[in-house]
């Protein structure tokens, strides 16, 4: 492939490799700039991994967000379906996180980060459903990308009917993610929610700090049953810097019930918060695509409304509003 072009694409290095495809850095010989394509392999030409090829594409598509990988465009040429992505020069997030855990700094602001790619994705009715450090870039200027939707769950007000390859993933006992990363309904086979992605969110944010996994097994059978039925070591024991109010927004997100509060949802002014307090950085301000209301985040966080930017739409838009 490394030399082949596809349509005015040259292929020029191979990145990586996904679920669904083989990654390659080439080169958009139309507009002049460096691009990532993901080609699906020939032995997987079938109905459904070409849905499946498909509704990535989709799902990102719907997601106009600075951290969120872009999606140019889908196609085929002489029979090789490929996705042209937007190209970001670094590692994964896996690749970045070192044995004893990232500086607290970094966490916060990486996080900060993420949650606010989940809550434009929630907004959108995207469900990630397979968020791990591994489907998490950072570019070399310390800015966040989430990829790879080939397993995402889309759920807008409006859209036809789910198709069958989305039907079947999505009924009871069907198990899709990876199993270190999965929420306990994920992991149980049940119909999942936004609440999903932001339990795997806890579980990044536990290894970030940590750098070590919240539940692990030798085998994904007994890494579902630790997700399902314990509890991770407290931060305190296994990163015992970790600031008590980051602790605290982990504890949350990895809340095994689903009441309807169980997990933060004001992940992203909670992050913003912790960060402001800490001396060594001068912080992000938080997201506004975060959707939750201004007086609901001040009442958790005692940040004073004066400090936030104040509720638009503008400032809050909707899955259709342009990123600025």
């Amino acid at each position: 492939m490394i030399g082949q072009k596809l349509g005015h694409y040259h292929i020029e290095s191979r990145l990586g490799e996904g679920g669904m495809g083989q990654v390659y850095r080439a080169r958009d010989t139309v507009l002049g700039r460096e691009v990532a394509v993901k080609v699906l392999p020939a032995d997987k030409i079938r109905a459904d991994h070409l849905q499946r090829f498909l509704r990535e594409a989709r799902a990102a598509s719907q997601i106009n967000h600075p951290n969120v990988v872009a999606i140019h465009e889908i196609a085929e040429w002489d029979g090789v379906h490929f996705i042209v992505m937007e190209y970001v020069a670094g590692k994964t997030l896996s690749e970045v996180i070192p044995a004893k855990g990232l500086k607290t700094q970094t966490v916060v602001d990486y996080a900060s980060q993420i949650a606010a790619s989940l809550a434009k994705a929630h907004a959108c009715g995207v469900v990630h459903r397979d968020l791990k450090p591994a489907n998490i870039m950072v570019s070399t200027e310390g800015i966040i990308k989430v990829l790879d939707f080939g397993l995402a769950k889309m759920d807008q007000p409006g859209d036809a009917p789910e198709d069958a390859l989305t039907a079947a993933e999505t009924a009871p006992g069907v198990i899709l993610g990876t199993a270190a990363y999965m929420s306990p309904e994920q992991a149980a086979g049940r119909p999942v929610d936004g609440r999903s992605d932001i339990f795997s969110l806890g579980l990044v944010l536990y290894e970030m700090l940590s750098g070590q996994r919240a539940f692990g097994g030798e085998t994904p059978i007994s890494t579902i049953a630790a997700i399902l039925h314990r509890e991770p070591r407290p931060l305190k024991e296994v990163a015992p810097q970790t600031p008590r109010d980051l602790d605290r927004i982990v504890a949350r997100c990895m809340r095994k019930e689903l009441t309807r509060d169980s997990r933060v949802r004001w992940t992203s002014g909670l992050l913003w918060k912790t960060c402001r307090e800490s001396p060594a950085r001068t912080p992000r301000p938080p997201s506004p695509y975060c959707p939750s209301p201004i007086s609901a985040l001040t009442r958790r966080t005692s940040i004073s409304p004066t400090a936030l930017p104040r509720r638009s739409s503008t400032l809050f838009p909707t899955c259709r509003d342009s990123a600025s």
